[in-house]
């Protein structure tokens, strides 16, 4: 927590989610912890903040004007704590990354490896959902940013493209289709297919493609639907069938040589990485060094593909 009132940063998260535990959650602390401290409040105040009914809470008229104070009042914690940091030339704090899985798992531990060398004041708090879960974590402040291949429909979240997320043909090293440079479209038909689940963003991104080049995604012979990528690659590997998979996920796969990637002959399948943040929001001098550093990173990552 930074210089501020705890119980009025509480409070806040309290009121935010209506939750105690989400609250608890957020901060870091224990439920007991959050109880006590809105009591407390409540007891400066001479009056209850919170309506308890049925397991729910929700904002008396008092907490509603608490609430709407305690906004204004972070957000100036917040402001002093850059602007004193900007005089000093010190970049410190914490940065609440929310990311969408193969983002969380591929991409950004390279990207955090190099941030901590140099700014190691800082301290990231990561946490890996699908891309509605980052949307709406960020919307209700439980994140400072997000990273995510889908779209936002939200016109308060402002997005930044970073870099574009090449998906890839994988296969066994002994398939029959490791000899060609690139896979015609309607070879992929010809094979069992090993596919993401209903809903995911990749099948989605997959569709859409082959959709326009011509095949229909139902037209493939899928024999598994699975929900992680990495149940994907470990399928391909075991010979049950061929599948798409984003490039960054590969490295390992394509040093070792269980795996072969291909691209689909005649187009490339991308999509792209986008940075996403509240674009009336404050943010702290750590939260901008992080964008900043992650979208310069970004510039020189390379598809494994083509190393």
């Amino acid at each position: 927590m930074s210089f501020s009132d705890t119980r009025l940063r509480v409070f806040y998260a309290v009121a935010k989610h209506l939750s105690f535990t989400r609250a608890a959650e957020e901060l870091y602390l224990t439920q007991p912890a959050v109880t006590f401290q809105i009591r407390q409040l409540e007891e400066h105040f001479d009056t209850r903040l919170f309506d308890r009914h049925h397991n729910r809470i929700s904002l008396t008229e008092a907490g509603l004007e608490v609430y709407s104070y305690a906004e204004r009042i972070l957000d100036l914690y917040r402001e002093t704590e850059k602007a004193v940091s900007e005089l000093t030339g010190v970049t410190r704090g914490v940065v609440k990354v929310g990311a969408s899985t193969t983002i969380g798992e591929y991409l950004l531990p390279r990207i955090l490896s190099d941030y901590r060398d140099q700014f190691n004041d800082v301290q990231i708090r990561l946490s890996i959902d699908n891309t509605r879960t980052v949307v709406r974590k960020l919307e209700d402040a439980t994140i400072d940013v997000g990273m995510i291949e889908g779209p936002v429909k939200n016109k308060n979240i402002a997005r930044d493209g970073c870099l574009d997320d090449e998906l890839v043909v994988i296969l066994p090293p002994n398939h029959p289709l490791c000899d060609l440079d690139e896979i015609p479209v309607k070879e992929l038909k010809a094979y069992p297919f090993v596919s993401r689940e209903e809903g995911s963003g990749t099948r989605q991104v997959v569709h859409d493609h082959l959709l326009h080049a011509g095949l229909p995604y139902d037209q493939l012979d899928i024999v598994l639907e699975l929900g992680s990528t990495e149940a994907v690659k470990g399928s391909v590997e075991g010979g049950i069938g061929i599948g798409i998979v984003s490039s960054a996920s590969l490295i390992k796969e394509l040093k070792l040589g269980i795996l072969v990637a291909k691209r689909v002959q005649g187009m490339r399948i991308t999509r792209t990485i986008n940075f996403i943040h509240q674009k009336q929001k404050f943010r702290s001098k750590a939260v901008e060094a992080f964008i900043n550093f992650a979208k310069d990173h970004c510039k020189h990552m390379v598809s494994p593909i083509d190393e």
